[in-house]
Parts: C-alpha cells; sequence; structure tokens
C-alpha cells in the first residue's frame, strides 16, 4: 500500500514538473510569438506604415535592463531566457522593416545614428545603425552596472526600469493608430497574442513569487492591450479621413 502511494506520489511530482517545463518554454518563447503575424503581415503588404518600430526600441531597452538586472538580482531563468529571445526576435523585426523601407524610399536621403540628429531618431535607413545603438547601449549599461553593482538601490532601480519600459510596450504602437487614425497595417492577432501571454505571464509571475515589479509590469500591459483592441473596434482597420 505505502509503494502504491509512493508511486501514485512520484506520478504527480512528474505531471507538475512536466507543467512546470512547458509554462518554462511558453515564457520564453511566448513573448516572440505574437510578432509572427505582424512580421507576416509586413511581409504580405510590403508596407510598414501601420506597425511602429518604436515598440521595437522599448523591447530592446527592457530586455538589455533586465539582463543586467539578473546579473544583480538572480531571477527565474526563464526570464532571462526570454529577454534573449526577445531580443533577436526585436532585431529580427527592425531587419525586416528597414529593408521594406529602402526598397520603398523615393528619396535618395538617407538618415543615420552617426548623424546625430535627434529628429531621425530611431528612423534610420540602416539596419546597421539599429545595431550600433544597441551596442552602444549594453556598453554602457555594463559599465554602470559593473560600477554599482554592490548598490541594492541600484539593482532594485535597473529592475523598476526594464520593466517600466516593458509595461510600456504598447503604448508607440497606441500612438502610430492615433497618428495614422486606423489601426490598418497592423496585425490584431499580434495585439490579442500580447492580451493572452501577459495574462498568462502576470499569472505566471504571481504562482513563482516574482519580484513584484513583474506582476505591475504584466498589469500594466494589460490594461495597453485592451486599449488598442478598443482602437480596432474605434477606427477599424481603413483610413479614417481627417477633420478639417
Amino acid at each position: 500500500m505505502d509503494r502504491e502511494a509512493e508511486l501514485q506520489g512520484l506520478e504527480v511530482e512528474g505531471s507538475w514538473s512536466l507543467l512546470a517545463w512547458l509554462a518554462s518554454c511558453v515564457m520564453v518563447f511566448g513573448g516572440a510569438l505574437p510578432y509572427l503575424p505582424q512580421y507576416q503581415e509586413i511581409q504580405r503588404s510590403h508596407n510598414t506604415e501601420g506597425f511602429s518600430t518604436r515598440v521595437c526600441l522599448v523591447l530592446l531597452i527592457a530586455n538589455i535592463l533586465r539582463i543586467f538586472f539578473w546579473i544583480g538580482k538572480q531571477f527565474e531563468l526563464p526570464l532571462l531566457l526570454q529577454s534573449v529571445v526577445m531580443i533577436v526576435t526585436m532585431l529580427s523585426m527592425l531587419h525586416l522593416c528597414c529593408s521594406i523601407q529602402n526598397s520603398n524610399r523615393v528619396s535618395t536621403k538617407q538618415h543615420h545614428l552617426t548623424d546625430l540628429d535627434f529628429r531621425y531618431f530611431w528612423s534610420w535607413s540602416g539596419f546597421e545603425d539599429y545595431l550600433l545603438f544597441c551596442l552602444a547601449f549594453t556598453v554602457v549599461c555594463a559599465l554602470v552596472t559593473l560600477v554599482l553593482l554592490d548598490w541594492v538601490v541600484f539593482v532594485e532601480g535597473l529592475g523598476s526600469l526594464a520593466l517600466l519600459f516593458e509595461a510600456m510596450l504598447g503604448l508607440p504602437q497606441l500612438l502610430q493608430n492615433l497618428r495614422n487614425r486606423s489601426t490598418r497595417g497592423m496585425s490584431v492577432n499580434m495585439v490579442l497574442l500580447w492580451a493572452a501571454g501577459d495574462v498568462f505571464k502576470t499569472s505566471y509571475f504571481v504562482v513563482n513569487e516574482s519580484p513584484v515589479q513583474f506582476g505591475v509590469c504584466g498589469a500594466v500591459q494589460i490594461l495597453m492591450d485592451v486599449s488598442i483592441l478598443l482602437q480596432v473596434v474605434y477606427y477599424g482597420q481603413e483610413p479614417r479621413a481627417k477633420s478639417g
């Protein structure tokens, strides 16, 4: 009888271990999944106007900061791996957008990071400009973290800053839709997957008792997702006539 109970206990433990492993895999790769339909939409339409590349900026900064936060305060490994996957995903999105924009470009005027013209910040012509920015930002973060790593307030502030940026993920897209007065060119499936992923990961943070910053970030992201979906209902995906 004791042997049977022990076997049942092992089966239950094995089932929970499998579920935990699957949840970790979803955390690592699930954040990148919403960008697949947007990637396909840009390829299909050969147009990037509906997607805000500043979403990539926000996520690149957030995930680079999160990696340095992990160095100071080691949280769950899946969240660290998620940041690596997300950085690769955002660079892939930028590479596609640069290729499409350059092929559609009418003017020969090019804008580069080295021009130091803030008017064209994050509107550069070459993918290498975005890589250079990420490299420079990473080097600065590494130097500052190296100096202040033993200061607890800095480490906690770094985590809060990383998650503040991540919480603002949907804001550039929200503003892009307001400017266009339409959600045309934006993948609704991307936003639906954002919402599903944010609900999942917020639950994951609560169950795994992750640092409080993670839970707050997830809640703000859910509110942002809902706001963008309301834009879809209000604007639709066709351009609206501008008043006046």
